[in-house]
C-alpha cells in the first residue's frame, strides 16, 4: 500500500530535498489518479422537474421540449431552453395520471403520453388535448410520426402496432415472441425499429409492413433509435453491448461494449438520439453517463456524469431522454432521478 510505504518506513518520514513532505507527495498522487480514473464532465447546470423522480421522460430532436411522467404529479411539458413547466398533463381530471410512456412529434406540433391502458394526443403549442382512445394493448413505448398521425405503440403482448391516433384503429402489426419495450420511427416515418424481450430487434418497411433486417442481443432490447433519414440504427440490450446498424445492409459499424466490472455490473445503454447530419450519436446509460460519439470513425467524443440529487446516498441516476440542441455544442438530458440537464 502507498500509505505504508510512506509512513511505516521511518527512512522515508525525513523531509525531501527542496521542501516536499511525503504527506504532500501522497496527496499529489491521489489526485493524479483521480483525475486519471474519471474523466467525465460535469453538466453545465441542472433543475428540478419532480421531487421524487420520474416514471418516463421524452425530448423533442432539438431539446426545446420535454414530456415529464412524474411518479408522484403526473405528466407535464417543459420549456427546456428555460427550465419552465408549461402545462400539466393527465389523462382525468383533477386525478394525476401514472405515465409509462411519451412522445413528441418530429415537427413538434403534436405529443403524445400513455398509460398502460390510454392513450391521449395533445397539442403542443396550446397544450389542448385532442383525442382521448383506449389502447389495444398494455402499453411499454411510444413513437409518434409527423403531424401526430400515428402512433407506433410497444405492447406487452409480443407485438407493436401502428395505431391511427386521429382516427382510431390499427394499421398495422409487428410481431415479435416477447414484450416490446422499445419503438423508434425515422423523421419521414417509413422505417420503424423495434426492440423486445426476444433480444432482438427488428427493422421494418412501416408502409408495407415487410421485415428488412433483424438483429440479435444476449439479452432483452432496452434501447433502439434511428437516425433522421433512417440511415442508421442503434440497438441496446441490458448489461449488453449497443451497435450501431448500416441499415442497407444491415451490418454493424460500430459496436459500444458496455462495462460489466465490480460497481457497474448491468450497466445499460438506456436512451440515444442520433444528430439531424448523422454524424454523431448520444447515449445516456443507467450508471449517470452520457455520451457523444462520432460515427464516422467510431470515437468516443465526449462523456459526462450527471449528478445525483443526494450525493451522499447509495441512489443513481437512469438517463431516460438524451437530446441534441438548437444551438451546437449544447445538448440536454433527463434523467430518473427528476432532474433535468444541460451539458456542454
Amino acid at each position: 500500500m502507498i500509505v505504508q510505504i510512506l509512513f511505516n518506513n521511518p527512512l522515508k518520514r525525513r523531509p525531501l530535498q527542496g521542501g516536499l513532505q511525503p504527506r504532500a507527495i501522497l496527496l499529489l498522487v491521489l489526485c493524479l489518479l483521480i483525475i486519471g480514473c474519471d474523466e467525465a464532465r460535469p453538466p453545465k447546470k441542472s433543475w428540478e422537474n419532480a421531487v421524487q423522480g420520474l416514471y418516463t421522460a421524452a425530448l423533442s430532436n432539438e431539446g426545446d421540449f420535454a414530456i415529464i411522467g412524474s411518479i408522484n404529479h403526473g405528466a407535464s411539458l417543459w420549456d427546456m431552453r428555460r427550465g419552465e413547466r408549461l402545462f400539466n398533463w393527465n389523462h382525468t381530471k383533477n386525478e394525476y395520471t401514472g405515465i409509462v410512456a411519451a412522445a413528441i412529434s418530429p415537427d413538434t406540433n403534436y405529443a403524445a403520453t400513455a398509460t398502460h391502458r390510454t392513450i391521449v394526443l395533445w397539442e403542443l403549442n396550446s397544450g389542448k388535448p385532442i383525442w382521448f382512445w383506449t389502447a389495444p394493448g398494455n402499453i411499454l413505448s411510444l413513437a409518434l410520426t409527423p403531424n401526430g398521425n400515428f402512433a407506433l405503440l410497444g405492447l406487452d403482448n409480443h407485438t407493436a402496432v401502428l395505431f391511427d391516433i386521429k382516427n382510431g384503429g390499427v394499421k398495422r402489426i409487428f410481431h415479435h415472441n416477447g414484450k416490446v419495450r422499445s419503438v423508434t420511427l425515422s423523421q419521414d416515418a417509413k422505417l420503424a425499429l423495434t426492440g423486445s424481450d426476444d433480444r432482438s430487434a427488428k427493422l421494418w418497411d412501416l408502409e408495407s409492413g415487410e421485415k428488412l433486417h433483424q438483429w440479435t442481443h444476449e439479452n432483452q432490447l432496452t434501447t433502439t433509435a434511428l437516425s433522421p433519414s433512417g440511415k442508421y440504427a442503434f440497438t441496446a440490450a441490458q448489461a449488453d453491448k449497443a451497435v450501431i446498424w448500416n441499415t442497407k445492409n444491415g451490418a454493424p459499424v460500430k459496436e459500444m461494449p458496455i462495462k460489466k466490472g465490480p460497481y457497474i455490473a448491468g450497466s445499460t445503454y438506456t436512451s440515444a438520439r442520433f444528430s439531424q447530419d448523422e454524424q454523431q450519436l448520444l447515449t445516456g446509460t443507467n450508471s449517470q453517463l452520457v455520451q457523444l460519439w462520432d460515427i464516422g470513425s467510431g470515437q468516443e467524443m465526449k462523456r459526462w456524469k450527471v449528478t445525483k440529487k443526494d450525493k451522499w446516498k447509495p441512489t443513481s441516476a437512469t438517463l431516460l431522454a438524451v437530446s441534441f440542441s438548437r444551438t451546437g455544442g449544447l445538448y440536454y438530458a433527463i434523467a430518473s432521478n427528476g432532474l433535468s440537464y444541460e451539458l456542454e
